[in-house]
């Protein structure tokens, strides 16, 4: 849950934020301290509060009320100091309290009361995987924002490449040294370039929009992320630890384990509806009569000698209700099954998902450890082949299809170094650590 301290420091820090360059972790921040949809959980919380509020107030107190009315009467009516009846105009004035208490429902007050905690957990929980799947999801949308930004310095770079090489060929078909063939297919190269850097710019703007609505970050400002990226290192983790942490922590799982409590005791408060119920009731009223030419007693005597108090037991005990409460106990013994098999579901799920992401995040780190040495060597691959190309040792074609390779051997890197690090951000979310506090 995010307390309200941690609200006003995350707005603190968000009206700070605009102008300046982005980290993953400011992002994420601001994401939480701005979505709908915290606000739509923080709201849940509250009316799960007064729930546990209203169901406490329930079991513990007891349900006090006042009543009071005035009537004029002109027609034939009971003289309440004869019993006798007349039509002689009256007024008749009562006042009265009561109070009431049951002393035993079925433990329904008790039942109810656990159920509102226990709401009020599950708010909590999903508040807590609301922010999550908030930071994922602005995880995912920052590094593609980061990826097409390189991916752009380097189409900018190839294209400064590319229109050196043209100059030069030029100068040289000027010279005799190069054929126009040679010039055409290297203006073709110039033109690729330049089309993927205007793609990747696109791209880029596009991802650049994705990460700020995400963020809810206002339009007019320009969002600005930081490229750097930090060092990483892989964990060692045993997949077994995890899982049990997982299945323990994680607030889906949370949720469908207090949801399967809560249904246990909505099955125990319906069977027990079938006992009788015992309550206790008490009162005090008075009242106050005149009419029309009569010499009424005074007001005051009569509030006071025609007060009355009383204590009531009451024993309501069910005989027939048409099945009724047969039925709700059955639909709740449903509930129950439901519930269970619901939690039983989650927790292979998140079992297999704690498992899938450290096998991903191990297979993506092999995978990057290759690209790392792929992307090496092409860039050298990629320096012979501009020398031979100045030195025209290999034609424009040739260079074209080694440049190519470079520039994919550069982003399959990329990408998968990005790819490691959302995966080894998942499994130390599992293992415990929220994404915003990595």
């Amino acid at each position: 849950m995010v307390k309200l301290r941690t609200i006003i420091l995350l707005l603190l820090i968000a009206a700070g934020m605009h102008g300046q360059v982005m980290t993953l972790h400011d992002c994420m921040a601001f994401a939480i301290s701005n979505s709908t949809k915290i606000r739509i959980r923080q709201a849940a919380i509250d009316d799960a509060r007064i729930a546990r509020r209203d169901a406490a107030l329930a079991l513990f107190t007891p349900s006090i009320s006042a009543t009071t009315y005035a009537s004029y009467n002109f027609g034939r009516t009971i003289d309440p100091q004869t019993n006798i009846y007349s039509r002689t105009t009256s007024f008749h004035n009562s006042y009265g309290v009561s109070a009431s208490y049951t002393l035993f429902d079925g433990f329904q007050a008790v039942n109810n009361y656990k159920i509102s905690k226990t709401g009020l957990l599950i708010a909590r929980s999903e508040e807590r995987q609301a922010e999550a799947d908030i930071c994922l999801a602005v995880m995912e949308a920052y590094y593609n924002v980061v990826y097409y930004q390189r991916l752009t310095e380097v189409y900018r770079q190839q294209l400064a490449a590319a229109e050196q090489a043209l100059a030069k060929a030029r100068r040289q078909e000027d010279l005799g040294q190069k054929g126009h063939a040679d010039v055409i297919q290297m203006e073709a190269d110039l033109a690729d370039r330049q089309y993927d850097l205007i793609n990747s710019e696109n791209l880029y703007r596009n991802m650049q929009m994705t990460l700020a609505d995400l963020m809810f970050w206002p339009p007019e400002d320009e969002l600005v992320v930081d490229t750097v990226m930090p060092t990483w290192q892989l964990e060692a983790s045993e997949a077994r630890a995890v899982v049990d942490f997982a299945l323990e922590h994680d607030p889906n799982v949370q949720i469908a384990s207090m949801q399967q409590l809560n249904a246990k005791r909505e099955l125990s408060t319906a069977q027990w509806q079938l006992l009788p119920t015992l309550g206790l009731y008490a009162g005090w009223n008075t009242s106050y009569y005149s009419y029309r030419g009569g010499e009424p007693t005074p007001f005051p005597d009569q509030f006071r000698n025609n007060g009355g108090e009383y204590v009531e037991l009451s024993l309501s005990i069910p005989i027939w209700g048409r099945l009724g409460k047969w039925s709700k106990i059955t639909r709740k013994r449903n509930a129950l099954k439901a519930a269970t098999a619901t939690y039983d579901q989650k927790c292979r799920e998140v079992e297999s998902e704690v498992r899938r992401a450290i096998q991903d995040r191990d297979g993506s780190a092999t995978a990057y450890r290759q690209a790392q040495h792929k992307a090496s060597v092409q860039a050298e691959a990629y320096s012979l082949n501009l020398k031979k190309l100045e030195q025209g040792l290999i034609s424009p074609l040739e260079f074209q299809t080694a440049n190519n390779n470079y520039l994919r051997a550069r982003a399959d890197e990329m990408n998968s170094l990005f790819r490691l690090l959302i995966r080894q951000a998942v499994v130390r979310y599992y293992a415990g650590t929220e994404y915003v506090n990595q």
